[in-house]
């Protein structure tokens, strides 16, 4: 199979419809930042694929501000799913 054939086999894929919402927060392990960790919000399905990720002080009370219905005017972050790490 060539790479050209490759490519056109992937790019004629169905995409997923299965969808991913999630909020992982993770926390920092450096003994310098206490209290930092990271929050990452993804985005998967049918619409395409997204993903932010942000270094914040109190990164729990960050994904629960973040969480309330109507706080990011962009996209409504209420009904994703918050995984602690």
């Amino acid at each position: 199979m060539t790479r050209q054939e490759l490519k056109t086999m992937f790019l004629n894929m169905a995409p997923s419809t299965v969808e991913r919402k999630e909020i992982i927060v993770g926390k920092c392990e450096n003994p310098h930042w206490p209290g930092y960790g990271d929050v990452e919000i993804v985005s998967d399905g049918p619409d395409g694929y997204s993903s932010f990720k942000t270094h914040q002080k109190n990164p729990l009370q960050y994904a629960k501000d973040r969480m309330k219905e109507g706080y990011d005017g962009l996209r409504d972050l209420s009904k994703y799913k918050l995984i602690i790490k």
